[in-house]
């Protein structure tokens, strides 16, 4: 029989929580990789003029030079992978704090899961998996309806290629009426959850590099400082 020393299984674990702090920093990097505004077009195009999220004093801040290489449907994709990974950064660090602040409350899988909050996806019953799965399918599945080119009718040599009519990162998911119907104002509230998203994208890839560190959940941190 095989066994599995303990020095093992740490390494094991210390290994896979390098794989995704390094995933999580490379998602970070795209935050930075720019697109167009959109005005009454929904498509992006090439020209590095007036774009969604790039503030001064930076501006368009692209030192590898992606969005100058890139075509039109390579922005396009660019903007959507930063939109969706921005979006998940945003709710993965408010599952930061509240995960580590109601860890052990008896409501939440009978108070079986506690400790930082990266160890918690292990911990999570087994009977919970499969929801999540389902979850995250149905999701990636409805976005890939609404913004993806089937891929029997993509060129060969464009895989991945997104609709023309399709603002990348609007699902329709509206629930408070929120979007304004002006283009100026509407490419302010673009900025701002392209500046938030890169905020989040940020914290969580610290939030997971700190953790990891030293095995000390976040909200022990903040306790720690304010002690």
């Amino acid at each position: 029989r095989w066994c599995i020393r303990p020095s093992s299984t740490n390494t094991i674990q210390t290994f896979k929580m390098k794989l995704i702090i390094a995933a999580t920093l490379a998602a970070s990097a795209v935050a930075f990789a720019p697109s167009q505004v959109a005005q009454t077009s929904s498509a992006l195009s090439a020209s590095l003029d007036g774009l969604v999220g790039a503030l001064e004093p930076a501006g368009v801040f692209d030192p590898l030079g992606l969005a100058e290489k890139a075509t039109d449907a390579t922005l396009q994709r660019y903007r959507e992978a930063e939109l969706a990974h921005g979006r998940i950064a945003m709710l993965a660090v408010i599952g930061f704090f509240v995960g580590e602040q109601v860890e052990g409350s008896a409501f939440l899988f009978d108070a079986s899961i506690s400790g930082p909050a990266i160890t918690h996806i292990t911990q999570v019953p087994d009977g919970f998996w499969p929801v999540i799965i389902a979850f995250i399918g149905a999701y990636e599945a409805s976005r890939a309806e609404a913004g993806w080119v089937d891929p029997a009718d993509c060129p060969v040599d464009q895989p991945g290629l997104l609709r023309d009519d399709y603002l990348p990162g609007d699902l329709k998911f509206d629930p408070l009426g929120l979007k304004p119907e002006d283009d100026e104002e509407f490419a302010i509230m673009q900025t701002k959850e392209l500046q938030h998203g890169r905020l989040g994208m940020l914290a969580a890839a610290g939030f997971l590099a700190q953790e990891a560190v030293d095995g000390q959940g976040i909200v022990e941190h903040l306790q720690g400082m304010s002690a």
